[in-house]
């Protein structure tokens, strides 16, 4: 048996959903292979091969790889899909696009979004936003699964000495290009990976109030999030976004602030290691998961506990 782990990268660096994977692949057992493509990814190769638990990494390199078109990275996957048991992919943004195509193509069913393994075949994933778990067997040939990477601990990027092989870049599909990209930067940590997150809901009353939260975040090395409400509003951009529709964290801290709990934003961050939660309604669901929460008024909470810290 020998599984097949999709390495998400940007051709410079291995990124942290990798390792949460590799660490899933484990749980499964057998040989484990990585899969690296891209263009000019010798450096990112060289990190998969440095994983603890890794046995092989195939390196496609292209400059069709190069900008990960899902149409492009699919090709490449199924080009060696016959030889693994098992394919898997970190449940991210990247990983939610590929994994479904290639899914498709070997004609099985997709297991998405795991967050437990019983044995080879049988998995656990959560349903109805969290509230339930369900247990899936799959006696499908080849099994392409997503992970939830915030369910697994990273195994350690250090410790490795996989072999690299070379794999035959496929051919351009031509079904899609690449036109370009805006990338976010920020002195922060990247939210999903983050170790402390500080999140705003609507409670926050507007863009102008969401800067409140920037000392509290700086104080605490804290990356920032929001609910969908506060998005939707436009309090907050896109992809801080935590919840059922957004991005899944579960970080050692979780601060929600002006943050009511809907059951969306609730199954996007309960498996935060402790949770803080300051709300001005007593009845707040947020209270119902948080480990400490304070009722009070967030602007005046605010503040003081940044000048306690």
């Amino acid at each position: 048996m020998t599984i097949l782990v999709i390495a998400e990268h940007d051709n410079a660096e291995l990124k942290g959903a990798t390792f949460n994977t590799i660490a899933a692949a484990q749980k499964i057992g057998g040989d484990i292979h990585v899969l690296v493509a891209g263009s000019g990814a010798d450096t990112v190769a060289e990190q998969a091969a440095k994983a603890a638990g890794v046995a092989k990494v195939l390196l496609a390199d292209g400059a069709q790889l190069g900008d990960s078109l899902a149409e492009n990275i699919a090709a490449q996957v199924l080009a060696v899909a016959k030889d693994y048991s098992h394919i898997l992919f970190p449940a991210t943004a990247s990983g939610k696009n590929v994994a479904p195509r290639v899914a498709a193509t070997l004609d099985v069913a997709q297991i998405s979004d795991i967050i437990g393994v019983e044995s080879a075949d049988t998995f656990e994933r959560p349903i109805y936003a969290g509230n339930a778990i369900a247990t899936v067997q799959s006696s499908d040939a080849i099994k392409v699964i997503t992970v939830r990477t915030t369910a697994f601990d990273a195994v350690a990027a250090e410790g490795g000495s996989a072999a690299i092989d070379k794999a035959e870049a496929v051919a351009d599909s031509g079904l899609s290009s690449f036109v370009g990209r805006e990338v976010a930067k920020s002195d922060r940590p990247e939210l999903a990976g983050a170790a402390v997150v500080v999140s705003g809901g609507r409670g926050m009353g507007s863009a102008e109030n969401f800067k409140l939260l920037d000392p509290l975040a700086d104080k605490l090395g804290a990356a920032l999030g929001a609910s969908r409400a506060a998005v939707d509003a436009g309090y907050a951009p896109n992809d801080w976004q935590v919840g059922q529709t957004g991005k899944i964290v579960a970080p050692q801290l979780y601060v929600a602030i002006g943050i009511s709990g809907a059951i969306q934003h609730l199954a996007g961050m309960k498996d935060s290691k402790v949770i803080v939660a300051i709300n001005k309604d007593a009845e707040a669901p947020i209270f119902g998961v948080a480990d400490y929460g304070l009722v009070a008024d967030l602007f005046q909470a605010v503040p003081e506990l940044v000048q306690a810290l």
